[in-house]
């Protein structure tokens, strides 16, 4: 076990941290942008201003280039949240995110357009008990731009899945966020290392506006 201070050097050396690179076909996933976790008054909540002004310009260019965009959002419809399994148990918190309630809504900050797609999940993973490979399979994606919340949860849980579906993950570290600020530094340091391509937003918004397969949504 390293001391910390040298992780970046002993990974490297020992071959983590390689490059996957952008594909050919991307998606833009947006998890759990909702007002639950955008609220930093809600027991799930923190304050991720920053990040959506991220997300924002990544959504309109993904708009502007007919790139497909997936939200997420987490709804329990049991009463006694049975439909949570064992996970509201460990998080009490779930009990805030009802369906019915202002709190399982995409925040409206971000634009939603009537041609992206809702995703609704129970757990962590946005491919856990979902339809997402064949929605993806079916759109032709090969690699999933990754923004959301957070970051040592669902988007860590994401990512982890994708790559094992063959999906390239690349989570833009500037449009992600967390309730933790340690535990937000450190996924995505394990990301980068085993799991995914860590990003800047900067040459995640370049490779939106570039990418060939994508045409104009006027063309």
């Amino acid at each position: 076990m390293t001391s910390g201070k040298d992780d970046d050097d002993f990974f490297r050396q020992r071959g983590f941290g390689i490059k996957i690179g952008f594909g050919e076909h991307p998606a833009l996933l947006i998890i759990d942008m909702l007002k639950g976790f955008t609220d930093s008054t809600m027991p799930l909540g923190a304050n991720l201003d920053p990040q959506i002004e991220a997300q924002k310009p990544l959504l309109a260019i993904a708009h502007e280039r007919g790139i497909p965009v997936i939200f997420s959002t987490v709804i329990y419809n049991d009463a006694d949240l049975k439909d949570a399994g064992l996970w509201g148990i460990k998080m009490k918190g779930s009990f805030s995110l009802r369906a019915g309630t202002p709190a399982v809504e995409i925040d409206p900050r971000l634009h939603m357009w009537p041609t992206d797609s809702l995703l609704i999940k129970k757990y962590a993973s946005c491919f856990f008990g979902t339809d997402l490979v064949p929605r993806l399979m079916n759109q032709h994606v090969d690699t999933l731009i990754i923004v959301g919340c957070t970051t040592s949860g669902c988007v860590r849980a994401t990512a982890v899945d994708a790559v094992q579906n063959g999906f390239r993950p690349m989570v833009v570290r500037e449009a992600v966020g967390d309730r933790s600020a340690a535990a937000h530094e450190q996924s995505l340091f394990d990301l980068n290392a085993k799991y995914a391509d860590v990003v800047s937003f900067d040459e995640t918004l370049l490779y939106l506006q570039t990418v060939g397969h994508n045409q104009t949504a006027s063309s």
